[in-house]
């Protein structure tokens, strides 16, 4: 038999939870009512700004509601009165009780941007390029009260490219995830997904984001920098001290390990070379060559134009000039 239109609320606030809203809302289904995150102050005027969720659905009519909690019971019965078959959840940034999670008919579904049981938490996509991952993707799963532990309705994979950036992985698995979503729709609404439990000693925590991790330690080897550059492009942007006297940051877009198998017998920081391919920087293991930078209040450059106005001396170092010898011991710790 064919499947029919689902009645649906749609949870979610940011770009990766618009796409999956827009792929319901041009699909046979029907989204009933939209919740998402109130309104925040964003960018340098700190303008209040409606989330992207929001904005996806205000012009389509559909109704929006920004509770603070889901925990109260007028927020309780208010979703009760949606007569919603289904409730799909987006990244929304709430915590749902029990109680809510049991209001639709077919409970509440979430789209998770990892291969569960691996990267349950609040940043998978960051956390999959930080480890070297060579594949991750979507998982559909019948959410519970717990972190990312619900039995998972459907899956599917996507490699991560060598050159990939949190930004690119994020807008893939984002056009992934409606499909995914989509696809596992219809199986159920006729009660033919197969539920599949994860297995709970397999899993890892992607921990969120600290602005803190996104500081350059040049102890560490080339590809770990590198994978460290690539996961925080674009938010919070790995960077180092340019001037350890003036505490300058050089914020650090692009990069590539070079010489990476190899141990370099200069100091963790020291500059190397310094041409238009880019600029090349001593690593516990291997070479770091920056080729996109950023000083603070200019512009993104490729290390070519980024030369014309400033100056780069061989033999000085990035990062904390004053922990210096600090800094190559615990070079020559790791090297023991």
């Amino acid at each position: 038999m064919p499947s029919k239109p689902l009645r649906i609320v749609f949870a979610g606030t940011p770009e990766f939870a618009a796409t999956s809203l827009q792929g319901l809302l041009d699909s046979e289904h029907e989204v009933c009512a939209v919740y998402t995150q109130p309104d925040r102050p964003a960018g340098r005027g700190r303008k209040l700004t409606a989330s992207a969720v929001k904005q996806l659905a205000v012009p389509r009519n559909v109704p929006v509601f920004q509770p603070l909690s889901l925990r109260d019971e007028e927020a309780q019965q208010q979703l009760v009165a949606h007569n919603a078959d289904v409730m799909v959840v987006v990244a929304y940034g709430l915590i749902l009780p029990q109680t809510v999670l049991d209001i639709p008919r077919l409970g509440c579904v979430n789209v998770h941007a990892s291969l569960l049981p691996r990267w349950r938490g609040a940043a998978p996509i960051q956390r999959a390029i930080l480890a070297g991952d060579s594949e991750t993707g979507i998982t559909i799963i019948q959410m519970d009260k717990g972190l990312d532990t619900g039995d998972m309705l459907a899956r599917s994979s996507c490699p991560i490219a060598d050159d990939e950036t949190s930004g690119s992985l994020h807008d893939r698995l984002a056009v992934l995830g409606a499909e995914t979503l989509l696809g596992c729709l219809a199986p159920l609404s006729m009660g033919q997904c197969q539920p599949v439990q994860q297995d709970n000693d397999s899993a890892l925590y992607a921990s969120k984001l600290d602005k803190r991790e996104a500081l350059l330690d040049w102890t560490s080897s080339a590809l770990e920098l590198e994978r460290k550059v690539r996961g925080f492009n674009p938010w919070p942007v790995a960077y180092t001290l340019l001037n350890s006297d003036t505490a300058q940051r050089l914020r650090i877009w692009d990069a590539v390990a070079v010489n990476s198998d190899s141990k370099v017998s200069q100091q963790p920081g020291l500059i190397l070379a310094v041409s238009r391919e880019g600029i090349d920087v001593a690593c516990g293991d291997g070479v770091l060559r920056l080729k996109r930078v950023q000083l603070p209040g200019g512009k993104q450059l490729d290390v070519a134009d980024f030369l014309n106005a400033a100056t780069i001396t061989l033999g000085t170092f990035l990062g904390e000039g004053s922990d210096a010898l600090a800094s190559k011991a615990k070079c020559n710790e790791r090297l023991a």
